[in-house]
């Protein structure tokens, strides 16, 4: 499969690289919501894991975007540390499948390949 990551933070890029790549999947990782949407009407992505505090564009507005550019876009699920209910609320207003919060384990992001990707 192919995975579009939006991380800016080192450690978790090369925690989810790791974890998504032992599963056997290809692997984009970019550092802000910019460069996500930019990727995201580039390639063709299975599913996307979209960090939400980032620099340049938050998640939010990096999903919105996508969404409005693509039109039907690949399944997008926050990746984040804003684990309250409202947080979630809010990404899946703005589009958002579902939301796994950090700490993330590898669990995490297999069952939400299994659940959205068909």
């Amino acid at each position: 499969m192919k995975i579009l990551v939006a991380e800016d933070n080192d450690v978790n890029q090369l925690l989810i690289r790791k974890m998504l790549e032992k599963m056997g999947h290809d692997v984009n990782i970019v550092k802000n919501g910019q460069e996500a949407v930019d990727a995201a009407l580039k390639n063709n992505y299975d599913i996307i894991f979209m960090d939400i505090q980032m620099p340049v564009l938050n998640g939010i507005e990096a999903t919105e975007e996508i969404l409005k550019k693509l039109g039907t876009a690949p399944p997008i699920i926050a990746v984040t540390a804003n684990v309250f209910e409202e947080d979630k609320q809010k990404c899946i207003r703005a589009g958002m499948k579902d939301h796994i919060g950090k700490p993330f384990r590898a669990e995490d992001l297999q069952s939400a390949i299994k659940t959205y990707v068909k």
